[in-house]
């Protein structure tokens, strides 16, 4: 009887040509996990990246290098638009250190190429311009893929990557990891430029700060003591620097003394008030400009209409040229004889609340605003005040002071809001106090009025 011979080999065969898809397979998968977790990597990097570095350029030294690595290419150029118009190549990354420099010069020679001109031509069109340039100087054996770098959908640069493998593809899952690429760039970006804003503001606001230091310690910082008569001011700006301008001049140099010692000499006294055009530092530099020549003026003994004339004309050339005028009240008081001289440029007219029939006159002349015309004239008046008169000056930041159904206090309401608080108030400190408490409540506890307000309250005794 005969035996079929034993032959392993074919069923080797067998057994291995079932078994090598599936160790083909396995390998497959692993090899994708491993690539899926490569990927995850070098983007939870990128992100990391994002959130610790304050440096820019040491974020965007990364772009090439992620986008080289997602991608599997051979390189990756990160391109951004400057404000002059010119396309720099801000990062480049390549895998082989020997081609680098020959690459790097390509990509600048190209990118240099190109100047975008501001508001003319739309950027698809340079971008297509750099993709030519990029093809001409790096040759046909580099392959080039873009995407556009957006920042609050502005075009700012473009993110290549670049592959010398004739059979490399641009497939969408290379595009979608490009775009997020691409996109934590334009985060960074505007990262950066978010943090430049805000250290602009703060020093910005430190700057306002000091501005508005410097006009609180310009203002009065208390009333001077004139014989039989007693004064009260408030200037509560609606910005940090304001507008509005009060004060109270000495009129002779005798006067002049510090303020521990003012009120010692009895001589006339300069009480103004006055609102420059516009709110916030413009208004408060013309405001201290102002100051300082009107302090000047008045020591040289003119009248209240001269003191106004010339400082019209010394101020116009600088109040034409900033588009801005003033209206001022500028008034003298002798305490001997009880007589306020004034004049008036275009200023609310002051109120003079007469003790003995409890009555309210304005206290006004003609005159021009400061600034408008160089050649203008004012007049002179003066008011013979008795004991227990009040005069009241004023900033029409009070009387047009909006409540939030729209309407305005108005000088009606002022007026006797002043009268009532002439009548039940103990002096010209509880006055002023009134009068502000009384628009606050007008415009709303929680609201805030959106111009300066002053007020100047002289009391005969």
């Amino acid at each position: 009887m005969s035996q079929v011979p034993f032959q392993p080999t074919d069923n080797n065969n067998s057994a291995t040509t079932d078994v090598t898809p599936v160790v083909a397979l396995k390998e497959l998968v692993a090899r994708l996990h491993r690539e899926q977790n490569k990927i995850q990597d070098l983007l939870s990097s990128l992100g990391f990246a994002l959130r610790s570095f304050n440096n820019l350029n040491q974020f965007l030294e990364l772009i090439p290098l992620m986008a080289t690595r997602v991608t599997d290419a051979d390189g990756s150029a990160l391109f951004l638009y400057k404000p002059n118009g010119q396309v720099r190549l801000e990062q480049l990354h390549w895998q082989d250190s020997r081609q680098r420099k020959n690459i790097r010069k390509a990509l600048e020679t190209a990118s240099s190429q190109i100047t975008l001109l501001p508001n003319t031509a739309p950027i698809s069109s340079a971008t297509g311009m750099l993709d030519d340039q990029m093809h001409r100087y790096l040759g046909p054996d580099v392959q080039i893929f873009g995407t556009a770098i957006l920042v609050k959908h502005t075009e700012r640069g473009w993110l290549y990557v670049l592959s010398r493998d004739p059979e490399y593809s641009w497939t969408e899952t290379r595009q979608k990891l490009v775009r997020l690429v691409a996109d934590q760039t334009a985060v960074a970006i505007e990262n950066d430029e978010l943090a430049v804003e805000l250290r602009k503001k703060e020093r910005l606001d430190q700057e306002l700060e000091i501005g508005a230091e410097i006009q609180r310690r310009l203002l009065p910082r208390q009333c001077p003591n004139i014989p039989g008569a007693i004064l009260a001011a408030r200037c509560k700006p609606a910005n940090r620097v304001g507008g509005d301008y009060y004060d109270f001049i000495p009129t002779s140099h005798s006067q002049i003394l510090p303020y521990d010692r003012i009120g010692q000499d009895s001589g006339r006294w300069g009480l103004v008030i006055g609102d420059v055009m516009g709110k916030g530092v413009p208004a408060g530099l013309i405001m201290t400009m102002m100051r300082g020549m009107l302090r000047g003026e008045v020591l040289h003994s003119n009248s209240p209409s001269g003191i106004l004339q010339n400082l019209n004309r010394v101020m116009y050339a600088d109040l034409e040229n900033s588009h801005r005028f003033v209206t001022l009240f500028y008034s003298e008081y002798n305490p001997h004889k009880r007589i306020l001289s004034y004049s008036n440029a275009a200023h609310n007219p002051p109120l003079w609340w007469h003790a003995a029939t409890k009555s309210v006159t304005r206290l006004d002349t003609l005159g021009m605003l400061i600034g408008l015309d160089a050649n203008s004239q004012y007049e002179d008046a003066q008011a013979q005040l008795e004991p227990g008169d009040i005069v009241i000056y004023y900033t029409d930041g009070l009387t047009d002071a909006a409540a939030a159904s729209g309407d305005r206090f108005d000088e009606e309401n002022f007026v006797a809001a002043f009268s009532a608080a002439c009548r039940y108030c103990n002096g010209p400190e509880e006055i002023v106090d009134y009068l502000f408490t009384q628009v606050q409540q007008f415009i709303g506890a929680e609201r805030q009025n959106n111009d300066d307000m002053t007020l100047v309250v002289l009391q005969i005794l």
